[in-house]
C-alpha cells in the first residue's frame, strides 16, 4: 500500500476518533494532514486567501532581519519560528514554505527568519543570534499570537542552533519547546564524520559513507585557507555555483582562476577528488574547537526547562541520526522532557520513502506534539 494512502487511513481513523474527543486527537488529525499534503509532489496551499503570507524586517544583533509570517486572515494562534537550514534559498525554499504553509493551515502563526550566513553555507553564532531575535519578536506580537510562549523547529545545522540558543535564559522564558529536526548535537563531530566516512555514535564507532555535499561545504568554509588571496572572490564565487548545482556556471567562473592553488581546488572540487584535502581541512576543524563547541548543544541541554522535540530520517547522511540519539542520552541523563524519534519516513529535511504503518504512526504522533 503506498505512504500517501495509509496516511490518508490513519487520518480517516483518527478524524472518527476525533468526533467523541478533542485536544491531543484532534491535534493527531491536523498532523495526518500536514504529512499527507507534504508527502505530495504538487505544490499544496498556494496563496488564495485562505493564507496570509506577510513579509517583515526584524530588528537584529547586526541589522534588520528579512522574515515571512504565514497564518490564517484575521485570527491569532500558537506561534511558531521555523529555522531554515543549509540552503541558499533560505526561507524562499520551496520545501521550507511547504511546510511553513501547512503549518499556518492547522491554526499556527508561523515566522520564518533568514538566516543569511547559514544561506551563504556558513554554520556561525550569526545563526544563534538571528534565531535569538525571531522568537523575541514573535513572542511580543500579541496581536498574533495567542500566548507569548512560542514554538521553535529548526532544520537540518538549524536544529543545533537552535538548541543553543533555547538555552539563552531570555529566549528559554519565550518558548513553549524546542525542537530540532535533522539537526546536530556536536558540530565537530558531525564535520569529523564529513571527512572521515565514520560516526561516533553512543553504542561506538560506524562506518557510513557522508554525503559529498557536506565536504563541499566545509570545503567552502575554508576557502581562504587553500586559494591564494588574489582568486579567493572567483573560487568562491564558483564553489558557491557547484552548491547551486549550476555546475556549467561553476567552470566558466573557475576558468578565470590565475594561480595555480585556484585551479587546483577548483580541479579537485570537479573530478571528485575533495578527499585529497582531508588532512588540511580536519587541520581546519581542530582549529575551531572552541567555536564549534559554542555552536553545540552538547554539554548545555541540562540547562533547558522547555520540552526537547529531536526528529531525524533513519538514512540521513549529511547529519547522521546519531546525533539525534546523543541528544536523547544526554536528555534522558539530565532529567529533561523529551521526545526523539528516528524515522525511515525522513530523508535529511524532508517527507521521503515508505515504512511500517508504526513508523507512521509515530510520526504523526511526533508532529502532533509541535502543533
Amino acid at each position: 500500500m503506498k505512504r500517501v494512502t495509509r496516511l490518508r487511513l490513519i487520518l480517516a481513523a483518527v478524524a472518527i476518533l476525533a468526533v467523541f474527543a478533542a485536544g491531543p486527537l484532534l491535534r493527531r488529525v491536523r498532523a495526518a494532514q500536514m504529512l499527507t499534503s507534504l508527502s505530495k509532489a504538487e505544490p499544496v496551499r498556494a496563496a488564495d486567501g485562505s493564507l496570509t503570507e506577510t513579509d517583515v524586517a526584524i530588528l537584529g544583533e547586526h541589522g534588520p532581519i528579512r522574515a515571512r509570517v504565514y497564518r490564517k486572515p484575521g485570527t491569532r494562534g500558537l506561534g511558531i519560528v521555523v529555522a531554515h537550514g543549509v540552503h541558499y534559498r533560505s526561507i524562499d525554499e520551496k520545501r521550507l514554505v511547504r511546510f511553513s504553509r501547512e503549518l499556518a493551515a492547522s491554526g499556527a502563526v508561523v515566522l520564518t527568519p533568514e538566516l543569511s550566513e547559514l544561506a551563504d553555507y556558513h554554520i556561525s553564532a550569526q545563526g544563534v543570534a538571528v534565531i535569538d531575535a525571531a522568537v523575541r519578536w514573535l513572542s511580543a506580537k500579541a496581536d498574533l499570537v495567542e500566548s507569548p510562549r512560542v514554538g521553535l523547529i529548526g532544520f537540518s545545522f538549524a536544529g543545533g542552533l537552535g538548541l543553543v540558543a533555547a538555552v539563552r535564559p531570555e529566549v528559554q522564558s519565550r518558548l513553549r519547546y524546542v525542537a530540532s529536526v535533522g539537526g546536530h548535537h556536536d558540530l565537530a563531530r558531525v564535520l569529523g564524520f564529513l571527512l572521515h566516512d565514520e560516526v561516533t555514535t553512543p553504542d561506538g564507532l560506524v562506518h557510513q559513507k557522508a554525503h559529498e555535499y557536506g565536504l563541499v561545504v566545509l570545503l567552502y568554509q575554508e576557502l581562504e585557507h587553500f586559494v591564494d588571496a588574489e582568486d579567493l572572490d572567483v573560487v568562491r564565487a564558483a564553489v558557491r555555483a557547484w552548491l547551486h548545482e549550476e555546475k556549467r556556471a561553476a567552470a566558466t567562473l573557475a576558468a578565470r582562476c590565475r594561480t595555480a592553488s585556484g585551479k587546483h581546488v577548483f580541479e579537485l572540487l570537479e573530478k571528485g577528488r575533495l578527499a585529497e584535502l582531508t588532512p588540511a581541512l580536519e587541520a581546519r576543524v581542530r582549529a575551531r574547537q572552541s567555536e564549534l563547541a559554542g555552536l553545540s548543544p552538547r554539554g548545555h541541554l541540562g540547562e533547558l526547562r522547555v520540552p526537547i522535540y529531536a526528529l531525524h530520517g533513519s538514512g540521513d547522511t549529511v547529519i547522521p541520526p546519531s546525533e539525534t540519539a546523543w541528544i536523547e542520552r544526554d536528555a534522558e541523563a539530565l532529567g529533561n522532557a523529551h521526545l526523539t524519534l528516528v524515522t525511515p519516513l525522513l530523508e535529511h529535511v524532508e517527507v521521503a520513502h515508505e515504512a511500517k504503518l508504526a513508523d507512521e504512526w509515530a510520526l504523526v504522533d511526533f508532529i502532533a506534539r509541535l502543533l
